[in-house]
């Protein structure tokens, strides 16, 4: 079988790839690994799609399996040496330890991303291992579009209708790389891909190594998408960095540009868009991408929680609450403080309510003029004034609480006049089963005035924060592993020699019994039978 080395598609006897153009008459030069060099014994390398100061990334072949796939091979720029045409490094003695240590982090960032396999925007690893006195990882290989041309097919930027089922389960993913000690830190449009099926994939992985100046890596870094904290000489990097890329990059799908360089931003902070931009997204949106793109890091928006609130339609309607309440308890203190002309304080008192009823009325005209649920709750948008206290005897809102998003979402569909959302922030609950709707805005049972369609909100539970391990003794591992999976715990394996529990089958938990209650999300390793260990008198009979 002859294989393009660009695409890995059969070509025969053709030098020149029918299919991709390729010319497979130049070899590959070094550092990179000789065309047709066969890893692991069955993949075979192509050429190099993209590297960095860590790590090259190829296009290779599966002889197993029969699929394209991508090799990721470790590459410490400076730190070693390949003649064309060889596969082995070599490692100069005095760069032997660091470069072990980076090396040693490059495999340990791999494996964690790969146990993250649940989460769609991250790539799913196919293999990690040593070769050639370095390592590899087999990432999938997808057919994918590039983010920025994704955008330009968009007319040159989205709405955020459009952006938003785009980057919520990337910033999920994001979240849960950094619960487990490591980040991204290159979210930019050049490291993200659209699938067929629209949704996105992240690319361009790197240990923190890579991603901050002053480690004995070059570093890569992305003009526009990088914090300035990654300019810093080994500043510490954590999801505050991560926040202002993901921000980055938002800003640019929203509008077709990237902010400028954080450099240039630390002289002038100001965040260029358009008047029609700022007019056809969610002023809520606009606020949360300033904040998550904060030249200073403690004004940065801190954790993925706060990213996702403000980027949710009920953060406005709560600032404005909040910030109510703030500047009217700022004036009633300040009215009791301040005395007027006649001593006696009412002067600077009237003038202190005075000042919030303004305050009151302008922040009243921003929600009016800003909301985006305006004039859902009354046909033509006028205040409804009602008179008497009769008891109310026309239609109410339905009541979601207690059903499943699913059942919601469903019931909501059939009414026809009804939009459900839900609230991306969700919390825990020990009255409500994982899934199931806690709350809702409006209330159900609440006046139904609109002549029109109606808003919902409804917030979904996670479930109890505190979950009970299963009994998962003699279960074969696919159905242990999927009793934890429910109940939210992340599976490690650890095998063993048992006498009384059959080979593949799951002994019992490491540090664990069943009953015991963990939080959710945390990780529980179960032990695995290896069968019998064989004796030298059963191996020779």
């Amino acid at each position: 079988m002859s294989l393009c080395m660009g695409c890995m598609r059969e070509i025969g006897d053709h030098v020149k790839c029918p299919s991709c153009g390729f010319d497979n008459s130049v070899g590959q030069h070094s550092p990179f690994l000789p065309y047709g060099t066969v890893l692991h014994g069955r993949y075979i390398i192509g050429s190099v799609i993209d590297t960095n100061g860590e790590s090259s990334r190829y296009i290779a072949f599966d002889k197993q399996t029969g699929d394209v796939v991508i090799v990721c091979e470790f590459l410490p720029m400076g730190l070693f040496s390949r003649e064309n045409d060889e596969v082995n490094l070599h490692i100069r003695f005095e760069n032997d330890d660091i470069f072990r240590k980076l090396m040693s982090d490059f495999i340990s960032y791999f494996r964690t991303i790969a146990e993250l396999k649940d989460f769609s925007a991250l790539i799913r690893i196919h293999n990690i291992f040593q070769e050639n006195n370095t390592a590899y990882v087999i990432e999938e290989n997808q057919d994918l579009i590039p983010f920025e041309e994704y955008i330009e097919r968009s007319n040159g930027h989205l709405d955020w209708d459009i952006a938003r089922p785009l980057f919520m389960p990337v910033i999920s993913a994001l979240e849960a790389m950094h619960r487990r000690g490591l980040g991204h830190y290159a979210i930019s449009p050049k490291n993200m891909y659209v699938t067929a099926d629209g949704k996105i994939k992240i690319a361009g992985f790197a240990t923190a190594n890579e991603r901050k100046r002053g480690t004995p890596l070059k570093s890569q870094l992305y003009s526009g998408c990088a914090a300035p904290e990654q300019y810093e000489n080994n500043f510490p990097i954590d999801s505050i960095t991560e926040i202002y890329g993901i921000s980055a990059t938002m800003f640019y799908a929203l509008t077709g540009n990237l902010p400028a360089s954080a450099k240039e931003r630390l002289t002038d902070s100001r965040l260029l868009m358009s008047t029609s931009t700022v007019k056809r997204l969610p002023p809520h949106v606009v606020t949360a991408i300033a904040n998550g793109l904060q030249v200073k890091r403690e004004n940065r928006i801190s954790d993925f929680d706060e990213l996702r609130s403000q980027l949710s339609v009920s953060h406005t309607a709560q600032a404005i609450q909040e910030e109510i309440s703030r500047t009217a308890n700022m004036n009633v203190k300040n009215s009791d403080k301040v005395k007027g002309a006649d001593g006696s304080g009412k002067g600077k008192a009237v003038l202190a309510v005075f000042i919030t009823i303004i305050v009151l009325g302008a922040l009243g005209v921003f929600f009016v003029m800003q909301n985006p649920f305006q004039g859902v709750f009354s046909g033509n948008g006028d205040v409804e004034t009602t008179a008497g206290t009769e008891a109310w005897t026309g239609e109410t809102i339905p009541n979601y609480v207690g059903m499943t998003y699913k059942e919601a979402a469903s019931a909501a569909e059939d009414d026809g006049n009804i939009t459900l959302y839900r609230d991306i922030q969700e919390s825990f609950s020990d009255q409500y089963a994982e899934g199931v709707v806690m709350e809702q805005s409006p209330k159900g049972g609440d006046k139904l005035t609109a002549s029109g369609g109606i808003s919902i909100t409804v917030k979904v539970s996670k479930g109890a924060q505190m979950r009970e391990l299963p009994d998962v003794r003699d279960k074969s591992v696919d159905l242990a592993a999927k009793s934890l999976a429910d109940e939210s715990f992340v599976v490690h394996s650890k095998y063993q020699y048992s006498k009384k529990v059959s080979d593949g089958m799951v002994i019992g938990y490491e540090d664990y019994k069943p009953g015991d209650k963990l939080e959710y999300g945390s990780s529980v390793t179960i032990i695995i039978s290896k069968g019998e260990k064989a004796t030298k008198s059963t191996t020779s009979e």
